[in-house]
């Protein structure tokens, strides 16, 4: 379905997203699609404090480039970012001067966006909603998932349409009382052309990063990618590593590289004393991230608790196996257990150093797992994000 005249979106999220600006990029691209980006915050658009990598950081990416944004005025600082923060403000006159006919919002844990919703839907603009939840990335008691019930049944008066970035998101909202016909697929997907041209590109350069990193050329290697943080659970991987590699060949073992940073790196630079394949690099930028991936024949996510993983998408476009734990969102779309990767129970180092010892006993085997994590990425792209966002305009905007 085209529109005619353009429909006009009004996107709202917190601030400006790495992963995101590629695909409002695209959106832009459509001729009949109006879209303009709402943005609380400008935080992340200049050097800022980053927690979870305990560090300052600026992001090597364009954020703001290639598609229409404001950023919505404010009472107090916009650099701070959490439920109620930035407390902004004229949103009700930006929708009804801007004449959007929906409002799609990133999350509903705002209070900027819980207002939204509810000016949106009193002025008959539908509202569709893309949000991370989904039984496998949080485990709750029975009290409060009765409460997250209620929850849902109140922001369901205000949803006209549920955009499902997996399987697991989806399953979450039909959980939830949500008719299947109000829900859309609209995959979390990263650049996939971006980030296999750098591959490529960064490829015949392994040899130089593993030197620098002092890896023999001639060795696997396997990397991980994460703020260095508790439910990351970059240590059970390590101990899951000395475990597994203490029965091989020191000549023979691969390398373990542990891309990022955060507040427990000193932690496990201490665990991993003594194992001569662990490498800690540090904090990487989007632009580094695929000569790491391109490096390497497999891609560890431990996590203990992950709504997506964004990270396994980009490993996919360079071609890696993926070995990922039960509790990470992406894992039911996008590992096939035994195809293009493996699958373990979250928190069993046993598991997973039984699933490293497996994986690299077979390096030919491992290589067309890398070869079918490219395969299969081909379907998780923009295009599927455009089509999933289109059904659900056609659905919703009544003109």
């Amino acid at each position: 379905m085209r529109f005619d005249p353009p429909l006009r979106l009004a996107y709202l999220v917190s601030h400006p997203i790495q992963y995101q600006a590629p695909l409002l990029r695209r959106i832009a691209q459509e001729p009949d699609i109006d879209l303009t980006a709402l943005f609380c915050s400008d935080v992340s658009v200049r050097p800022f404090h980053n927690e979870g990598f305990g560090r300052v950081l600026q992001w090597d990416v364009p954020l703001l480039e290639g598609y229409r944004y404001q950023f919505l005025p404010v009472w107090g600082r916009r650099d701070q970012v959490s439920g109620w923060r930035p407390l902004t403000h004229g949103l009700g006159r930006i929708l009804r001067e801007g004449r959007f006919e929906a409002l799609w919002v990133h999350s509903y844990a705002r209070l900027t966006n819980l207002a939204a919703m509810l000016v949106a839907r009193r002025r008959g603009i539908a509202v569709l909603l893309r949000e991370e939840m989904s039984g496998i990335s949080a485990e709750r008691s029975a009290a409060r998932r009765g409460a997250k019930r209620m929850a849902m049944a109140g922001l369901d008066r205000l949803v006209a349409a549920y955009l499902a970035i997996g399987s697991a998101n989806a399953d979450y909202y039909r959980a939830h009382g949500i008719a299947a016909a109000r829900i859309f697929p609209m995959p979390y997907a990263v650049d996939n052309a971006r980030f296999r041209h750098a591959a490529a590109e960064a490829r015949p350069r392994r040899a130089t990063l593993l030197a620098d990193l002092g890896i023999p050329a001639d060795r696997p290697v396997a990397v991980t990618a994460a703020r260095l943080v508790e439910h990351k659970a970059q240590g059970d991987l390590i101990e899951a590593w000395r475990l597994w590699t203490r029965r091989i060949d020191p000549e023979r073992c691969p390398f373990l590289v542990v891309v990022g940073d955060g507040p427990l790196r000193a932690q496990l630079e201490r665990a991993a004393a003594g194992l001569d394949t662990v490498r800690f690099a540090g904090f990487r930028n989007q632009t580094e991230l695929p000569g790491f991936y391109a490096a390497a024949e497999l891609f560890v996510l431990p996590s203990r608790r992950e709504p997506w993983g964004l990270v396994v998408n980009e490993a996919m476009n360079a071609g890696c196996a993926i070995l990922a734990s039960d509790r990470v969102g992406a894992a039911p779309d996008l590992v096939r257990d035994g195809v293009n990767g493996l699958v373990y129970p979250a928190g069993s180092v046993h598991a997973l150093a039984e699933a490293l010892e497996r994986l690299f006993a077979d390096p030919q085997r491992l290589a067309e797992m890398g070869r079918e994590s490219l395969s299969l990425i081909e379907g998780w792209s923009f295009e599927e994000d455009v089509s999933g966002l289109r059904a659900a305009l056609a659905a919703t905007v009544r003109r």
